[in-house]
């Protein structure tokens, strides 16, 4: 699988060549690239139906598509199901959440992957270590600075949306040690609640993962994005620096409106 260079001659640390995936007669994924290289944030941006969502399940484990290769650093990977590509370091922090309202913070933190008693209590008798799991959570959360939440043991429903989103972004920063995506984090929040969100991305990159962030809010791709993937008709259209495109051209690409400059195929 031919890889490209980044720049500075890094090579991705996750990759995917010639993805394909196909949903009956409709494809989703048509012979898609991918390059995510290390420590930055990459924006995927596309028009609705673009295959964007199609490529992050299949990146994510969510998905197994029918043809071409996904690598993570030298290796090549086969994820089966989400928790496959979670137990590779690969984590997601979903548009819906996937949290549970009626669990706390810190079983939310923990669902799936619950820390047990030491000896006999955990291991014959699955009792789980709510103390270790309450401190570390908050650990976590006082590392992202929010711990402005004041009771860890509180239910997720009694929290903003904001600090809902906090909640997932900081599972995900805490257990993906290789990649964090983001499917639309700011979505449905507002202003104020999206620009913490934002500061919370910059916040799990200076801790050294690069981050995969969907979103259709083109503001906030270009505050915090080093490069923008384009994603068009199931497959990656360019890769462009936001630094040297209008939000206007970024648009008009993804909508077809316009080509992308040669230079730009190989960003």
């Amino acid at each position: 699988m031919s890889q490209i260079l980044h720049e500075t001659g890094v090579k991705p640390l996750l990759s995917a060549r010639g993805l394909v995936k196909r949903y009956g007669r409709v494809t989703a994924l048509d012979h898609a690239d991918f390059d995510l290289y290390p420590g930055e944030i990459l924006a995927v941006i596309g028009d609705n139906g673009a295959g964007k969502s199609s490529l992050i399940k299949a990146i994510s484990g969510a998905t197994i598509p029918d043809e071409g290769e996904i690598r993570l650093g030298d290796q090549v990977v086969n994820f089966k199901s989400p928790m496959e590509a979670r137990d590779a370091g690969i984590e997601t922090v979903y548009q819906n959440l996937a949290l549970s309202p009626a669990l706390s913070i810190a079983d939310n933190m923990f669902l799936g992957r619950e820390i047990r008693k030491p000896g006999v209590l955990g291991q014959w008798f699955r009792m789980l270590d709510r103390s270790a799991m309450e401190r570390q959570a908050r650990a976590k959360l006082t590392e992202l600075g929010l711990m402005t939440i004041q009771n860890i043991g509180q239910a997720v429903e009694t929290l903003s949306g904001g600090q809902r989103q906090g909640v997932a972004v900081a599972r995900a920063a805490a257990f993906g040690s290789r990649v964090v995506i983001m499917d639309e984090p700011t979505a449905a929040l507002g202003v104020k609640e999206s620009r913490r969100v934002l500061e919370l991305i910059q916040d799990v990159k200076k801790r050294g993962l690069p981050i995969v962030l969907i979103s259709h809010n083109m503001p906030h791709v270009f505050e915090v994005a080093d490069r923008i993937h384009i994603h068009r008709l199931g497959r990656r259209l360019c890769v462009v620096d936001p630094k040297q495109i209008s939000m206007s051209d970024a648009v008009a690409l993804m909508t077809g409106a316009t080509q992308p400059p040669t230079d730009a195929l190989a960003a």
